[in-house]
């Protein structure tokens, strides 16, 4: 797997991986992360210009908000087990 870009985000950190003919676009914010797995061969040919159109900033602000439901889902299932 190796890197082929970072895209600079004040939220959240987000990295393109190319790995077997597909693409992997991992989110990280803090202990959290999402991933998102693309094949080549459904982006129509431009390569990772076309993984840059789908991870829109629209799409970034339901990432951003889903790492907000799931910190509250692992406090919530945290604080269960606390004595």
């Amino acid at each position: 797997m190796r890197v082929v870009a970072e895209l600079p985000h004040p939220e959240c950190k987000i990295t393109i991986f190319s790995m077997n003919q597909k693409y992997i676009v991992k989110f990280e914010q803090g202990t959290f992360e999402q991933s998102y797995k693309l094949a080549e061969l459904d982006l129509s040919g431009g390569g990772v210009n076309d993984v840059f159109e789908i991870i829109d900033e629209e799409f970034i602000q339901t990432v951003i908000s889903r790492f907000k439901v799931m910190r509250s889902d692992f406090t919530l299932a945290y604080n269960r087990h606390q004595y």
